[in-house]
């Protein structure tokens, strides 16, 4: 007779909807996102929005009340950047560009300006804001003469060739293609059913490397990059490609990054996701 009454209760809590009494709560939410993204940096110094590339994404989401939340999230997203774009004279003049596949995993915690319950008409809505930490793969590439050619093993900053930077008298070392990134974004989401959610985000990522785009810091001249058959190696022609524009400026110690700046993207990006709620049964009174 117990373990009636118990499953009376149960299925009582599951199924009946008493109005005043108890609450749905979402304890967490699953999904899947798709955007755009897009590079600052060394080749686009004025934060110019006009070579977005694609990204998509997959996140895990525990809440731990309505407003609170912490989310795990994987993204893959295309960077790239030209010179060509660029309308001040001297980076026409340089004539250097990039590629890269993003790979990205990151733990963010989101907060809800609103009390959001799926289900629920009244807190169907919510803008939020999300702070957190990331580590991305990134593996920079150019084209030369219609072939793709990674730039981290050429040292097109002389990272090969153990050459002493004249400002720093510190040997230039072959960067990492793994970076930190601090993910600051914003948001709005909106509940379409108990159990789905639609979502739009902008999240912002200062990272910890310059090299994103393989320009950093200064020319180290033509001479240390070594000739194959008594013509320019396939480094020294992507070091400099400023003779396509005119006379070769690649001349050592000639600035041809900002070193002091590290890079940054940003994804913007529409999300569905699937909650996973719960149901607070009434206490009994």
């Amino acid at each position: 007779m117990k373990k009636f009454f118990l499953l009376v209760f149960v299925w009582s809590c599951l199924f009946l909807n008493v109005s005043g009494q108890g609450e749905v709560e979402q304890v967490g939410e699953f999904g899947f996102t798709a955007g755009a993204a897009h590079y600052f940096g060394d080749l686009n110094t004025r934060g110019k929005i006009n070579r977005p590339k694609q990204a998509l994404g997959i996140f895990y989401k525990k809440q731990f009340n309505n407003y609170l939340g912490i989310r795990a999230s994987a993204h893959y997203a295309q960077l790239g950047y030209s010179d060509i774009y660029s309308q001040e004279d001297y980076q026409k003049r340089r004539n250097l560009s990039f590629n890269s596949d993003i790979f990205e995993f990151a733990i963010q915690g989101d907060f809800n300006f609103f009390k959001f319950i799926p289900g629920d008409r009244y807190y169907y809505f919510t803008p939020f804001v999300s702070l957190g930490l990331g580590a991305f793969t990134f593996n920079p590439y150019a084209y030369l003469q219609d072939k793709q050619v990674y730039l981290r093993p050429l040292g097109t900053e002389g990272q090969n060739r153990s050459y002493l930077d004249p400002t720093t008298n510190i040997k230039r070392s072959p960067y990492s293609n793994t970076a930190i990134c601090f993910p600051i974004g914003a948001g709005i989401k909106y509940n379409l059913s108990n159990n789905v959610n639609l979502s739009f985000q902008i999240t912002h990522r200062l990272t910890l490397t310059d090299y994103l785009d393989d320009v950093s810091t200064t020319y180290v001249g033509l001479d240390k990059f070594t000739s194959v058959n008594g013509q320019t190696s396939v480094a020294g022609l992507l070091q400099d490609r400023s003779y396509e524009t005119g006379i070769p400026i690649g001349v050592e110690g000639r600035q041809r990054g900002l070193s002091k700046q590290k890079d940054q993207f940003i994804i913007a990006e529409i999300g569905v996701s699937f909650s996973i709620s719960t149901y607070n049964c009434p206490s009994y009174k």
